[in-house]
């Protein structure tokens, strides 16, 4: 049976980000997902997981400037060092709230520009941070996102991902494969999930259109979770959705899962 993890930073959102551990394990989530942590002392993240028996799947790295509009580091040729600071803390907080993965966030890049440079930084800062977070005992990933929810973000495709990852060849670089970015750029997600199987440690998912609940669009949910069963996929499906109304009330796609 899939195990979701509930993306705290979209659902919830009538009540303070600490507030919505509780929440979650109200609802019947034993996993949680954000995006950052950092607004709060990694001793108060760990300390809301405990209490609710809740596992953390997954969080990013530091992104820049989000309110600013940065979208990520990794890809950004001078940022090196703030990239490597930002995983040097994300680590801090893995390790106190034991979370097993990390998303290295590559950026935004300028249209026009020789992707190549890009490639280059983003290939070394990878190697890098696989080297450090293994240390750690941790797994990176990296995630296509499309180009419609983030114009300019400089990895979109799944292809594009694997390439990347095996060119930076560290066992511990994966991908991050989210349905929802996926079905916007290539579509055929039941063959994607088959063929990537064993390259995917976390997964995400939203409905299409409209980023709500994943019983809302064109996507059929129930037949790719059975599909995931079928392969033997054993990580988190996060949540990663903007609720149309109140998260509680759309949680009925989750009945049949234990959720809700």
């Amino acid at each position: 049976m899939p195990r979701f993890a509930a993306n705290l930073s979209m659902m919830f959102q009538d009540i303070g980000f600490l507030d919505r551990f509780d929440a979650a394990a109200g609802a019947g989530f034993k996993g949680v997902e954000f995006l950052f942590p950092y607004d709060h002392p990694p001793e108060t993240i760990a300390e809301r997981l405990r209490r609710n028996r809740l596992s953390l799947a997954l969080f990013n790295t530091a992104p820049g400037d989000w309110a600013g509009g940065e979208r990520g580091l990794a890809a950004l040729p001078g940022r090196e060092q703030e990239f490597r600071d930002g995983v040097d803390t994300a680590i801090i907080y893995a390790q106190a709230t034991q979370c097993p993965l990390l998303h290295m966030m590559a950026g935004l890049w300028p249209q026009g520009r020789d992707r190549s440079e890009g490639e280059r930084v983003y290939i070394d800062n990878l190697r890098w941070a696989a080297d450090r977070v293994a240390a750690a005992g941790l797994t990176a990933v990296i995630e296509p996102i499309n180009t419609r929810d983030i114009p300019g973000y400089f990895l979109n495709f799944t292809g594009q991902a694997m390439s990347i990852i095996e060119r930076v060849g560290r066992a511990n670089l994966q991908l991050q494969f989210d349905l929802y970015h996926v079905q916007i750029m290539e579509g055929d997600l039941a063959t994607k999930i088959r063929a990537l199987a064993g390259h995917y440690p976390h997964v995400q998912i939203a409905g299409n259109p409209g980023r709500h609940e994943p019983d809302i669009g064109e996507i059929h949910y129930p037949y790719l979770f059975d599909l995931f069963d079928e392969i033997g996929y054993a990580g988190w499906i996060g949540c990663e959705y903007r609720p149309k109304g109140d998260t509680v009330a759309g949680l009925g796609w989750a009945k049949g899962y234990g959720i809700g």
